[in-house]
């Protein structure tokens, strides 16, 4: 429930992505806020580009949780 709590006042701040890292389930939910598309769910071994700095790549597969 949290989580659709925050999308909302997120998305009534303006802000343009959400992301929701699980590491029990190693998944990222991102949410385009700025185009109104449905989240993309990435597993721990993609790596991940936001829309803020297009250059910057995120590799989760990096991790060690």
């Amino acid at each position: 429930m949290d989580y659709y709590t925050k999308l909302s006042e997120y998305k009534k701040a303006g802000v343009n992505e959400y992301w929701i890292v699980d590491p029990i389930k190693r998944i990222v939910m991102v949410y385009n806020l700025r185009d109104e598309e449905p989240p993309v769910i990435h597993p721990f071994t993609d790596k991940i580009n936001p829309l803020l700095y297009e250059n910057l790549e995120i590799d989760f597969s990096e991790l060690n949780m």
